[in-house]
């Protein structure tokens, strides 16, 4: 049995999940998040006055998306730990600035804020496909404005309304799900960055 053969694949995974949701939340997508907060720590701390150099920088940005997993999972049974894995795994591509990778920082630091990201940006996914289907509602309660029908309460036939005007209370639930999921993503916080462990310095 090979490997991908052992392992379980959700059926939402695999069935349900759209192709931008799917890279969303890919291994590589991840990594080269990692990566990503890695340059960005590094360039902060140039700013701070750390020697960190322009070319180590550039190394970096030109392997964010270059991710060898067979090296990294090398690393990880030797390491028994997955952060350092990818960090010596980028290490490897940038021999320049693998001095410099992930100083001074917790894998929370790359973890939590990759997590955070990741978060948001399916946040973002689902906004969209949310208003679109607000669009396509509102359409369809004006077309079936006139269109009589039988309202319900409590599973029971009520009073005499329009298809229009129920699509416009299912519009309305939407309208504040959107509006909460507006204000989450605006305020989502980055967890920023945190020294060792136990030392948040």
């Amino acid at each position: 049995m090979t490997r991908s053969e052992k392992e379980y694949q959700s059926p939402f995974s695999a069935r349900y999940i759209s192709p931008e949701m799917s890279y969303l939340f890919s291994a590589h997508y991840k990594i080269a998040t990692f990566r990503k907060l890695w340059i960005a720590l590094a360039k902060a701390q140039q700013k701070l006055g750390l020697p960190i150099t322009e070319a180590q920088i550039a190394q970096m940005e030109a392997n964010v998306d270059k991710i060898d997993f067979a090296k990294a999972a090398e690393y990880e049974k030797r390491f028994r730990h997955d952060v350092m894995a990818h960090i010596h795994a980028f290490g490897d591509q940038c021999p320049d600035a693998k001095p410099i990778i992930h100083l001074g920082a917790t894998s929370c630091y790359a973890t939590d804020n990759a997590d955070l990201i990741q978060m948001k940006e399916a946040f973002e996914i689902l906004f969209a496909k949310l208003l679109h289907v607000m669009k396509l509602l509102s359409a369809f309660a004006e077309k079936e404005a006139r269109s009589p029908c039988l309202s319900y309460t409590h599973y029971q036939i009520a009073q005499p309304a329009t298809i229009g005007k129920r699509a416009c209370l299912w519009l309305q639930d939407f309208l504040i799900d959107a509006s909460d999921w507006r204000r989450l993503i605006d305020s989502l916080p980055f967890l920023g960055a945190k020294g060792a462990t136990g030392t948040q310095a």
